[in-house]
Formats: structure tokens, C-alpha cells, sequence
């Protein structure tokens, strides 16, 4: 038997009809990733059975698919130094971000086998005192910890709220093209989470120049799960109920400080994690064919060149 939490009874349904998850396959699957990683010279992987279960599930049980997944995770991470290196929750300003709570996963969720919420809030940060790069690497983090613990996350797939209260056009300036070509890459083709719908709530104005970059990034699926509700919060109801959310947006969530602060001790209980982690990734000159770098994967540097050559 594969050492992996067992699921709740209704995840297991919903893994078994939305994944083609058979318990009895998973360890052949498991030994054959493994035999798979032992023969890629360029990949150095995690190979605990609960990690690579995590890829199988977001490959609905195709192996191939899920080999494709795992190379292509570490592979946008190798290529991404600036949010995935040097993530030590103690360090001062990785420290203060976790604790204005820029992120964090609401603690419900809406079925037993719903996916899990994330409330995101860049106004709580000031967007000349914190890069996006940092503001992004709090977020791996917490999406890091997420993927380790929360079968929810793993199986329903995610739901983000994005409250863009107290933005500024300072934070909308942070979005280069070429930071959020990477910052969709990460969440899309480097992760093996299903995407499941952003909502974006009490938008300002200038906040169309961004959505409309990250929206030319994404896929069609991810595309179209996209809603604005504006300042409606009642439109926002009726895709998440108002008992999901925190206090502060009308809900039984309780204070988003508590909910901040103890997301805060995980993180920093991760400290050790997080450094271990830094040894895992892929060496591309080890890379059977061509290798994938920052300017094969993004491609817009070399775009970016090449316009200035002309």
C-alpha cells in the first residue's frame, strides 16, 4: 500500500469519478514514475509516494501525463531562481509579507469535497517597500505547504478570490509582461493543480490592464473561469456562500487576522522545508534533446532582443 493520507470518503468518490483514481493501481503507477525519475538524468525530483501521488491525480491517472507534469513543475522552477530560491520564511521581509497575509487559504470549504479557497489581497502590501518577485515567493511558499497537506486542494482543485481593495496603479505597474508570462507558467503549466475559478472583487480602475494580460497568458479553460464582480459582493455570493468568508466580507470565517496568523506558524514551522527543498529541480545540460531555459520556456526576452536588432 502506497504510505499516503487516505482520503475522506467523499474526496475518494470524487477522486475515483473525476480522476479515474483505482487505489489498487496506484502502487504500479508510484513504481513506475520512479523507474521513470531513475533513468532522467536532468530531473532531481521529491519521490515520496504522497508527492508523486499529487502528480498522478492532477494527470487524472494518465502516467505519461503525469510524467510530462513533473518534469515540466521542476523544470519552470529551475528557470524561475527569483521566486523559488533563498524561501526562508524568517528572512525580514518574506516574514513581514506572511504576516500581512497578502494570501491566504480560507480555512472551509463550500462541500466536503469542494475545492479549496484562496483569498489573495495585494492592498495589504506597499508596493514600493516589496517587489512582486517577493510578493510572488510568500506565494509558492503558501502554495508549496498547500500541496503537501491539503487533499482538497489535490483532488477538488482551487478557487481564488482576488480583493483589490487599497490597490493602486504602483501595484498594477509591478506587472511586466514578462513577470506575468512567468507567474502564469508557474500556476499553470508548472503545477499539477486544476483551476477551478477566480473571482476578482472591489476592482479599481487601471485594474483592466492587468487582467487583460494575465487573461492573453492563460489557456481557454482557465480563461473562461474567470468573474468580475466589481464591488458586487452579492455576485460573488452566488458562486462562493458568504459563510466561506471571513468576517470582514460578511461571512462565518471568523477575524482574516486569525486565519493570517496561523497560516504564520505553518509557514515559519516550514523553515527547514523549504531549504531542503532547494536541492531539487533539473540540470538542463543533463536534458536528453534541447534544453528548456528562461528563454525557451518565455520566450520574451529573446522576442524582446530580437525587436531590438530589427
Amino acid at each position: 500500500m502506497p504510505n499516503i493520507r487516505p482520503l475522506s470518503a467523499e474526496l475518494a468518490k470524487k477522486a475515483a469519478d473525476e480522476l479515474f483514481e483505482k487505489p489498487e493501481r496506484l502502487d504500479e503507477d508510484l513504481a513506475a514514475l520512479r523507474a521513470w525519475l531513475a533513468k532522467s538524468p536532468h530531473l532531481k525530483s521529491r519521490t515520496d509516494d504522497q508527492f508523486l501521488t499529487m502528480f498522478l491525480r492532477g494527470a487524472k491517472h494518465s502516467l505519461e501525463r503525469a510524467k510530462e507534469k513533473l518534469d515540466m513543475y521542476y523544470t519552470v522552477r529551475t528557470a524561475l531562481p527569483e521566486l523559488m530560491r533563498n524561501r526562508d520564511p524568517e528572512e525580514a521581509k518574506i516574514l513581514e509579507l506572511i504576516r500581512l497575509g497578502t494570501a491566504v487559504p480560507l480555512p472551509n470549504t463550500v462541500t466536503p469535497d469542494g475545492p479549496r479557497i484562496i483569498l489573495v489581497r495585494p492592498g495589504t502590501y506597499d508596493p514600493s517597500k516589496y517587489t512582486i518577485q517577493e510578493v510572488f515567493r510568500y506565494n509558492t511558499m503558501m502554495a508549496d505547504i498547500m500541496m503537501r497537506e491539503d487533499d482538497n486542494l489535490i483532488v477538488a482543485g482551487q478557487m481564488g478570490i482576488l480583493d483589490l481593495s487599497n490597490c493602486t496603479m504602483a501595484h498594477f505597474l509591478q506587472f511586466s509582461p514578462t513577470f506575468v508570462k512567468k507567474a502564469t507558467m508557474w500556476s499553470q503549466e508548472g503545477s499539477p493543480l486544476r483551476q477551478k475559478g477566480f473571482h476578482y472583487v472591489n476592482t479599481p480602475s487601471g485594474f483592466e490592464m492587468v487582467y487583460n494580460l494575465f487573461k492573453s497568458f492563460l489557456n481557454e479553460k482557465n480563461r473562461s473561469r474567470l468573474f468580475v464582480h466589481g464591488s458586487n459582493l452579492e455576485s460573488l455570493y452566488e458562486h462562493i456562500p458568504k459563510s466561506m468568508l471571513p468576517t470582514e466580507y460578511g461571512g462565518d470565517a471568523g477575524p482574516i487576522q486569525d486565519i493570517v496568523d496561523s497560516w504564520a506558524k505553518k509557514m515559519i514551522a516550514y523553515k527547514a522545508y523549504f531549504k531542503e527543498d532547494e536541492q531539487y529541480g533539473t540540470d538542463e545540460k543533463k536534458r536528453p534533446g534541447r534544453p528548456k531555459n528562461a528563454d525557451t520556456l518565455f520566450g520574451l526576452e529573446g522576442s524582446f532582443r530580437k525587436l531590438e536588432v530589427d
